[in-house]
């Protein structure tokens, strides 16, 4: 992959204007920045984070303003619809509310709804039953041949509850000869979970929150999980996904295991080693999850602006546009407005657009750019993964998918952050733009969080698109985790300098100028599902 970078950067100055206004030097210094106009992203952000807004949910009047503003700005701008003659993909959905006056019951002790466990399924059913339900402990859930590594060996778990710890062993052990130490790999998200126990035959999963390998509170698992959910919809109502997805608070997995006979923590410790067995622990569980189902269309929004000499070629730039609409806190309707999670990253791909289009007129690209905004990425990348079923353009044409998923909203930083090490050559793209820009890349402080695979970009990967993701969540605001992350301290803050957001909006633009005029198609570095996906494209 050759990138003449210095050549690039003082193209894509001259062709912003600033070539006028600005010297050029060797490498470029961080002054040399697109005029954005942050005026605009200021009042995105406010506007798309508003009460009016109610939170921003899928199938809401909070989705319908969502929509209808971001489809009348792509309009202004002169961006031609994504969707044919269409900006809005529909999307299919069930709307699954849970009777939240529910309770779990395992070996005669029960448990309270939200502040003890959380249920919920994504089968359009009515009422789905744990009846003396057999529980098993199954480790970390994991089935990965690449690693020697199958907590299901040697048990039967079909029509079963079984309990799974969350992350992988490799953070348990800090052994980076164990998956990859300390950063999380795909199997230790709680979608894995989910998904492997549904291919084993289970009918349950609790999963036991502890919060530094799940890198958030109890709280944000309770606001996600409560309340109503969405899921995609497919010929078969679903009937093939797991029946119970769940989670229990750590001090509750001592007390079933206590009943058992066992210390969970001691037990905890086991799993973590490659010799450990799956224990069935002689206990059952009762359930009765009482659904409320709606069906009905939410919808990606999508704009093009196309290429001179490659338009059937593209470059994606993203960022969800959905939140989690009104929960209970502390007993009270709350709503969570996601103004960092995610109307700034909304806001963020608005402004490039703008600044695109403006200077497709002087010059124009030669691939072309697609910006969009996907529903559902809260309730497990839905949108995306409709999107990444049912593409605009097919992904063999998709040069690389850039995601927005927070953004820092405060004073600039002398890095980027980089999520994933050795995954895509994308990364030097990124290294070499932060380079010319006055920057440099910073790894992942936290790997053990398994961001790369927590926002829609991991969709589009799943499809062997290669990807970069943006996030600011908890890096540059401490405080963001701890009590703003899916919680409704979440809010629009007038007192924002901006200046982080309009450098990573400058990193990000040089960037997707590299990639919509150059040849080059970014690859796999390391052997994975997506690398096959790309090669069976030809691609790579």
């Amino acid at each position: 992959m050759i990138i003449t970078w210095d050549k690039l950067v003082k193209n894509f100055i001259l062709a912003s204007g600033l070539g006028a206004i600005l010297s050029l030097p060797a490498i470029a210094t961080p002054s040399m920045m697109p005029q954005l106009d942050l005026t605009q992203y200021r009042t995105d952000v406010k506007t798309l984070a508003s009460d009016a807004f109610g939170g921003r949910a899928p199938l809401s009047e909070g989705e319908t303003l969502t929509i209808t503003y971001l489809e009348q700005a792509f309009k202004e701008m002169g961006l031609l619809p994504g969707f044919g003659e269409s900006y809005l993909q529909a999307v299919p959905l069930a709307q699954i509310t849970a009777d939240p006056n529910m309770q779990l019951d395992i070996a005669g002790m029960t448990f309270a709804n939200g502040s003890e466990f959380t249920a919920r399924t994504q089968r359009l059913v009515k009422t789905m039953t744990l009846d003396n339900s057999d529980v098993v402990f199954v480790g970390y859930g994991i089935n990965a041949p690449e690693y020697q590594w199958n907590d299901y060996q040697g048990v039967d778990v079909k029509g079963k509850t079984v309990i799974v710890l969350v992350n992988d062993p490799g953070f348990a052990t800090q052994d980076p000869q164990i998956f990859k130490g300390n950063a999380m790999t795909y199997y230790g998200r709680w979608t894995y979970k989910y998904e492997e126990a549904a291919r084993q035959g289970a009918k349950a999963v609790f999963i036991v929150h502890e919060t530094a390998p799940a890198a958030y509170g109890w709280e944000v698992v309770q606001n996600s999980n409560t309340g109503t959910k969405f899921a995609l919809v497919d010929a078969d109502r679903n009937q093939d996904q797991l029946g119970v997805m769940g989670w229990i608070q750590h001090s509750v997995a001592q007390k079933i295991f206590a009943k058992a006979g066992l210390d969970f923590d001691t037990v905890k410790q086991q799993a973590a080693q490659r010799h450990f067995k799956a224990m069935p622990l002689k206990l059952q569980a009762q359930l009765s999850l009482k659904n409320h189902i709606e069906r009905a269309q939410s919808h990606n929004v999508a704009a093009i602006l196309p290429g001179s000499t490659r338009p059937e070629e593209v470059v994606m730039m993203h960022a969800h546009w959905d939140h989690l609409g009104t929960v209970l806190e502390n007993g009270q309707p709350e709503i969570i407005n996601g103004a960092v999670d995610n109307a700034s990253g909304v806001a963020g791909v608005l402004a490039l657009a703008r600044y695109f289009k403006q200077q497709s007129l002087n010059a124009p690209l030669a691939r072309s750019i697609v910006f969009s905004a996907f529903t559902a990425e809260e309730t497990g990348l839905l949108g995306a993964q409709h999107f990444a079923k049912h593409p605009s353009v097919p992904t063999h044409n998709m040069v690389a998918f850039l995601n927005i998923d927070g953004m820092n909203m405060g004073q600039g930083v002398d890095y980027i952050l980089r999520y994933g090490e050795g995954v895509s050559e994308l990364e030097q793209d990124l290294a070499l733009a932060a380079k010319a820009l006055g920057r440099v890349v910073k790894a992942d402080p936290r790997p053990q969080h398994g961001l790369m695979f927590r926002s829609d970009h991991f969709a589009l990967a799943q499809q062997g698109v290669p990807g970069l993701l943006f996030m600011s969540l908890g890096d540059t605001d401490p405080d963001y985790i701890a009590h703003k992350y899916h919680r409704g301290a979440d809010d629009y803050d007038p007192n924002w300098s901006l200046e982080g957001v309009r450098q990573d909006l400058a990193l990000m633009a040089a960037i997707l100028a590299n990639l919509a005029n150059s040849n080059n198609w970014p690859r796999w570095l390391e052997d994975s599902d997506f690398k096959a996906k790309r090669e069976q494209a030809g691609r790579e």
